[in-house]
């Protein structure tokens, strides 16, 4: 700092002597004329009688003159006291000081709380008027204020806790060796950590402070519990500290550093603390412990325990890993309103560009790196840090003068700041007008004079910083200021994340707060929250895309929650993007996918096979891939387990495809449908197994799994239930299985469809893999449970309904010994073509869509499959176009909607114009299903549908807008209802 000075400039050698006569630095107020006033105001009273002799000399009414103007917290301190500042004045401010520290310590003996606070709070006032006086008089520098400032607020933790550890003592909960002198042999021990641990204190700073015990050393009575003992201690120690009073208050006291603050109490033993750094501290908490410094209590256990600490802290190896994420810390700190750039008016000189902590960052990440095999580099001192890093080749001579200049300069510039009004602020003043006033209590003449003093350091600053980390990598997403470390939330960090669009930003907060901390143990591990830390802006910006970030995020943090690969997962989005995307889309616009990765999160496992964005698995590739998951079962109950987990996984990664666009909807429907299949062979061939165990097989018997509906015409979504039949065969003459407890064919064949269905659809540790419909069976639910094949062809032929045949026309045979299977496929098309009126065909197709219609065709175009014109109306077109001439085309049979309409134009049996509206009809209503099966549980409502949700689906139906999406999706379906009529006024 470069003050207008009257007379030579004082180094710190320069020492005794009273302050009054070695004031070298003057003062222009911006009101001299009020400042003079209320200088002579004061100085005629007669409490002011021997500051009036000492303000004789001009440089000490010159210093008065500009507290009166300058600052309210200095002036108000002369103007309560002059007998105090005369004191101040009249003597060495270095010897003052050790003054202050003396009578808080000598305070600290008696018992009285009430004359101890008044002490503290006294020597606190005078010292810092002591401080003040001597940096604006120019005879300290600003080493010498902050270790002034440190050793007083050091002295008063001391005081504080000395007297809370002999109140412990005199009311029988501790045992102390000697309790006139309490701190030693306590076991109790409070750190100092930052500015305050490093003797580098501001003019009012918070103290940041830890409190812990060793409860192996610890005198405490039998049977105390000492968390609650300490507590108590810590919480006496911080209301002498900081209650306020008449007497102003000592210090605002931080205790946020500890471990954990948000679910550990304010005073933790060291083993704890100890476990938390060496499982879950993070690297700001390395950082962080660098400055950390025993400043009161038991000095002994306060020093092993930081010696123990060391390997946390110092790494042996070269950290860049570490590096990385204390950069992309300081990266997300930089925002506007002074921080994103170099400015003058309200500049924050301590978090902005080229501030105060850009300097600190630079000496820090340096020690991490380097102080593992240094121990030369594991000083508190920011200055003497730079001389050491110096010295050993770590940063040139230029870096280290330019640097600790430039450090003196601001952190003086920030004591003025805080001078003012004892406010720890740290932000220069943002107006103009104000800025300029500012800067004659800097010393400079005026606004332009000052800035150009402080952008030159600034930038030099900057300069230095951005070389320490050119080759650092490019933020992710440079969205603004997001600080997650501490316990409260950042005021800048809130704003950007109301920016981006969350809806409840401290709630953000807290939660990505908690990922870094390890909340979960999927973030435990220092690379995991090293790779948080650098993806933190792009999950957020991310999320923010997807239209419901609260949402989306929440279900991030549910799938971190539960899942046990937090790095892999981490560092699989970090590899590709694509998959972050994918999150955002699903947890964002799909809340009903979202919620299965929430509750499922193994099959995310899934993601780091590189085949995930490669093709789709073949029926081969599936069943193989089922085979080998349900071969590594130990039982029956094992089996089910593991088929619902690779069931699981199989779908969510087909619907995480649909969700990101990477597979098209009219796709997913048959990757669904494989997928099923493949479960219910390998399931059935299990049911089947262990049936035969316990009652032997049916003789000549054979059975065979029939999918009808969506799983039939292989167009299931995520959320489709499966309709199943089972039909059996065997010799007349086989009356009962031959095992030891032999039962009759029909109720074997009945007890396997009933252990068929509670293997796809019981609830087991692993929930459910599918809902199962066995209603669709001959008889429905007044019929056997497995119908025997003759049987069955005896219904189709006599007494099924029309509508019966129409759900037979999707059957496909999935499961059973083939030439079983080939049997049933024959029987199955052969009651498909059977020769049937089409005048009846098509009253009966009108009869039940009527039907539909009335019961459940409300609900306007959304209603995807009961709208008029839904897929509903087109399915009945081709079922009934089936039905009316499979006998004489049986070609045209086929179990696909789309491919059965394709094999009717192609024989000459659908027009080619109504075939063109019912396919297009068709394909945008399937594929909009899609969509919501994965987004919504029950109806969709666009009125309450999320704008993700809108876009997604407006993306896929190849619409600009939902809007028009909507008037698409009306007309498509205006036109097939209109096709439908047209159809089945053809047949009859």
């Amino acid at each position: 700092m470069t003050a207008r000075s009257s007379g030579r400039t004082v180094s710190k050698a320069d020492a005794g002597g009273a302050l009054a006569d070695r004031i070298t630095a003057t003062f222009k107020p911006a009101d001299a004329r009020g400042a003079r006033k209320r200088v002579n105001d004061l100085l005629k009273t007669a409490e002011a009688e021997a500051l009036a002799s000492l303000a004789e000399v001009p440089p000490v009414r010159g210093l008065l003159e500009a507290a009166a103007d300058f600052s309210p917290f200095l002036w108000g301190l002369i103007e309560r006291e002059p007998e105090r500042a005369a004191r101040v004045f009249a003597a060495d401010p270095q010897g003052h000081v050790a003054g202050i520290v003396e009578q808080m310590a000598a305070a600290a003996a008696g018992d009285d709380r009430a004359a101890l606070a008044r002490a503290l709070r006294q020597g606190r006032a005078e010292g810092a008027l002591t401080a003040a006086l001597a940096d604006l008089g120019g005879l300290w520098d600003c080493e010498q204020v902050t270790a002034a400032l440190s050793d007083m607020a050091e002295a008063a933790i001391r005081a504080a806790t000395r007297f809370a550890l002999r109140e412990a003592h005199d009311g029988g909960r501790l045992k102390l060796a000697d309790p006139a002198d309490p701190e030693a042999g306590s076991g109790f021990f409070i750190l100092g950590m930052g500015k305050l641990g490093a003797r580098e204190l501001n003019f009012s700073s918070d103290v940041d402070l830890i409190a812990l015990y060793d409860p192996e050393v610890v005198p405490a009575r039998e049977g105390e519990e000492l968390t609650p003992l300490f507590v108590r201690v810590t919480q006496t120690i911080v209301k002498l500290l900081q209650e306020r009073t008449a007497d102003g208050y000592v210090a605002r006291v931080d205790l946020r550093l500890r471990p954990d603050p948000s679910s550990t109490a304010v005073a933790i033993s060291r083993d704890m603390a100890m476990q938390y750094y060496e499982s879950a501290g993070q690297n700001w908490e390395r950082a962080a412990m660098i400055k950390a410094r025993v400043v009161a209590g038991d000095a002994a256990a306060g020093d092993a325990f930081l010696a123990e600490l060391g390997p946390f802290i110092w790494r042996r190896s070269l950290d860049h890993a570490a590096i990385a994420d204390i950069h992309a810390m300081k990266r997300q700190i930089h925002a506007h309103k002074g921080h994103g750039e170099v400015a003058v008016e309200g500049h924050n000189l301590k978090l902005g560009r080229g501030g105060i902590r850009e300097i600190e960052f630079f000496v820090q990440t340096q020690q991490l790196v380097a102080g593992g095999r240094d121990p030369d580099l594991r000083a508190r001192g920011t200055v003497e840090m730079l001389g050491r890093l110096a010295e050993a080749g770590w940063i040139a001579p230029r870096a280290r003068d330019q640097l600790g200049e430039a450090y003196g300069f601001l952190r003086t510039l920030e004591h003025r700041v805080q001078m003012v009004e004892d406010a720890q602020t740290h932000t220069l003043p943002d107006d103009r007008k104000a800025l300029a006033r500012f800067a004659r209590f800097a010393g400079y003449d005026g606004r332009d004079a000052f800035a150009e003093a402080l952008l030159k350091r600034l930038k030099t600053v900057q300069r230095h910083y951005a070389r320490l980390f050119e080759d650092a990598p490019p933020l992710s997403a440079d969205i603004g200021s997001l600080v997650f470390t501490g316990e409260e939330d950042d005021p800048d960090t809130l704003e950007t994340l109301a920016g981006l669009g969350y809806a409840e930003p401290s709630s953000v907060s807290r939660t990505v707060r908690g990922w870094h901390r390890g909340r979960f143990p999927s973030t435990r591990s220092a690379r995991a929250r090293e790779l948080l830390t650098e993806l933190a802006p792009t999950l957020l910006a991310t999320f923010a895309r997807s239209g419901r970030p609260d949402a989306a995020l929440n279900g991030f943090d549910k799938v971190l929650e539960r899942s046990t690969g937090g790095v892999a997962l981490l560092a699989l989005i970090r590899a590709h993007p694509d998959i972050l995307n994918l999150f955002a889309d699903a947890l964002g616009a799909a809340p009903r996918l979202g919620e299965t990765l929430a509750r499922r999160p193994r099959v995310l496992d899934a993601l780091l096979d590189p085949a995930f964005f490669g093709h789709l698995p073949s029926r081969e590739e599936l069943d193989a891939h089922v085979r080998q998951a349900l071969s590594q079962a130990a039982t029956y109950e094992d089996a089910l387990d593991r088929a619902r987990i690779v069931g699981q996984e199989l779908n969510t990664l087909v619907a995480l495809r649909v969700a990101s666009g990477t597979v098209s909807a009219d796709k997913a429907g048959y990757a669904f449908a494989r997928a099923a299949d493949a479960l219910v062979a390998a399931l059935f061939e299990r049911a089947e197994t262990e049936l035969i165990r316990v009652h032997g097989r049916v003789p000549g018997g054979a059975a065979a799994v029939v999918a009808l509906g969506r799983l039939g015409g292989e167009e299931m979504t995520a959320a489709s239930d499966l309709d199943l039949i089972l039909l059996y065969d065997h010799p007349d003459a086989a009356a009962e299985t031959d095992g030891a407890r032999p039962i009759a064919p029909a109720q074997f064949y009945a007890r396997l469809t009933q252990r068929l269905v509670a293997a796809l659809s019981a609830p087991t540790a692993e929930g459910v893999l599918y809902e199962v419909d066995v209603r669709l069976r001959p008889s429905g639910r007044a019929g056997p449970l497995a119908t025997r094949l003759k049987a069955f062809e005896a219904y189709q032929a006599e007494e099924a309904e029309t509508w019966e045949h129409m759900a037979l026309s999707r059957a496909r045979v999935i499961a059973g010994p083939a030439p079983f299977r080939r049997k049933v496929g024959r029987a199955i098309g052969a009651v498909l073509t059977m020769r049937r009126d089409p005048k009846r065909v098509a009253r009966d197709v009108r009869a039940m869509r009527a039907l539909l219609d009335k019961e459940k065709g409300a609900g306007g175009p959304w209603n995807l499959k009961h709208a008029p014109g839904g897929l509903v109306d087109i399915e009945f077109v081709a079922q009934g176009l089936q039905l009316a001439h499979a006998a004489d085309h049986p070609e045209i049979l086929f179990t696909s909607t789309a491919s059965a309409l394709d094999r009717a134009r192609d024989a000459g049996l659908l027009d080619r114009g109504d075939w063109e509206i019912l396919h297009a009809a068709a394909r945008l209503q399937l594929d909009l299903t899609q969509i919501l099966r994965l987004a919504v549980d029950g109806p969709f409502d666009p009125a309450t549908a999320s704008e993700s949700l809108r876009q997604l689906l407006a993306r896929v139906g190849e619409a600009p807008d939902f809007k028009t999406l909507t008037a698409t999706l009306a007309q498509a379906q205006k036109a097939a209802r209109k096709a439908f009529e047209r159809v089945m006024k053809g047949l009859g």
